[in-house]
């Protein structure tokens, strides 16, 4: 078998999704994601430069020969960019070989370790203006049953914190954990944003509200070990990961202890078998783990293959707010959820979707000024262009 051509599609949904498509001399398909949220046109040119040149013409099952030679071959450190085109181009790969053998992914990773996969909801608080919004949205997803969610609190916020800004979040996450009740896990996604000291004091003053995690609770080119004072100082788990790349990029973090959880994304940390390789890595610290899973579909199915053959996958990653286009671009619904809570194994072979390249054209690529979100948190709708 042989790849004999790549194509790439930008389809606009909440983000610009990147979507890959890996064609063989066999007929069969492959399809990987390669959004960054920011850089889309950038790693497209990229997903080219390597797949016209490098793996056209190449046996696409030879995943892991491929994946470390284009690792390799990068003489300088490689980008975010380089290490998402690469990790798109494997997930096609992935498809492809799955789909050869007519098997899931999961199948061929060493099996499904869980039944089905437990996750939370985010993007259910896009919008909020308010204390008021913060917990009208949670109390309606808690009445849908969902048992965990997840949001950011902290409307504008850089490094430091002034008194109102403090209060204000505190009050927020107070409000969320009553709107919700007892029975709903919270996790609190601090996006980098916090110095250590400022994490610290924020976070011991939320405890009493129970969090279950802490997400990215300082800037990522703070150190290691600030990460680890802040985990160090702190009862509640902090998961960090998301921005790191490769099994190298995570090495340290578990060497200091710095995190509880790790939220390693497949589009951007190397690929599926890449993600794998980390995971097992975390086992051996007793450390969780919960991929970053906030783009498109193709990631998401991703994601699922890797986590069924995972033993310490943690939760899985979902934003209910997509599934309009995701409707709308994969024919079969996916993902299978039940009691709002859950996530069903697919049984397909391949990573188990089958994607409608015609509607990948009907949302054209939209710049999204993706520091705006984070510089005002005002409106979300105004920030992506979506009514």
């Amino acid at each position: 078998m042989k790849v004999t051509g790549v194509k790439t599609y930008l389809y606009h949904g909440h983000f610009n999704w990147l979507l890959v498509k890996l064609e063989t001399d066999e007929g069969i398909e492959g399809w990987g994601e390669a959004t960054t949220q920011s850089s889309e046109l950038a790693t497209q040119a990229h997903v080219h430069t390597i797949g016209d040149n490098y793996l056209v013409g190449k046996d696409p099952r030879q995943i892991e020969l491929h994946v470390s030679t284009l690792l390799r071959n990068s003489y300088w450190k490689p980008s975010f960019v380089i290490y998402s085109a690469i990790s798109g181009l494997e997930m096609a790969m992935w498809d492809i070989l799955g789909k050869s053998l007519n098997v899931p992914v999961y199948t061929l990773l060493g099996g499904a370790c869980h039944p089905r996969l437990k996750m939370y909801h985010n993007g259910w608080w896009f919008g909020a203006k308010s204390h008021d919004d913060y917990a009208r949205l949670a109390r309606d997803m808690a009445a849908k049953g969902a048992k965990a969610l997840k949001f950011d609190p902290m409307q504008g916020m850089d490094t430091f914190i002034d008194t109102k800004q403090f209060n204000r979040t505190v009050e927020a996450v107070r409000l969320v954990r009553e709107a919700v009740g007892d029975d709903v896990e919270l996790m609190i996604d601090v996006h980098g944003r916090l110095s250590p000291d400022n994490s610290i004091r924020l976070a011991r003053a939320v405890e009493p509200y129970r969090p279950y995690w802490w997400e990215e609770p300082i800037p990522t080119d703070a150190s290691l070990d600030d990460l680890a004072r802040v985990a160090q100082s702190i009862n509640i788990p902090v998961v960090a990961g998301e921005r790191l790349y490769t099994r190298w990029g995570f090495r340290d973090l578990f060497e200091k202890r710095a995190a509880s959880i790790i939220n390693p994304d497949i589009a951007r940390v190397g690929g599926i078998l890449e993600t794998k390789k980390v995971a097992d890595m975390a086992h051996a610290y007793y450390i969780s783990v919960n991929p970053h899973s906030a783009s498109g579909p193709v990631l998401t199915a991703a994601s699922i293959q890797m986590e069924a053959a995972t033993p310490n996958f943690l939760i899985h990653e979902f934003f209910s707010i997509d599934l309009p286009f995701y409707e709308e671009v994969i024919k079969d619904p996916f993902p299978v959820i039940t009691d709002n809570n859950y996530i069903e194994l697919p049984t397909k072979p391949g990573l188990g979707i089958e994607i409608d390249e015609a509607a990948l054209n009907r949302r054209p690529y939209k710049y999204v000024d993706l520091g705006a979100f984070w510089a005002t948190h005002d409106d979300w709708r105004e920030i992506t262009g979506r009514k």
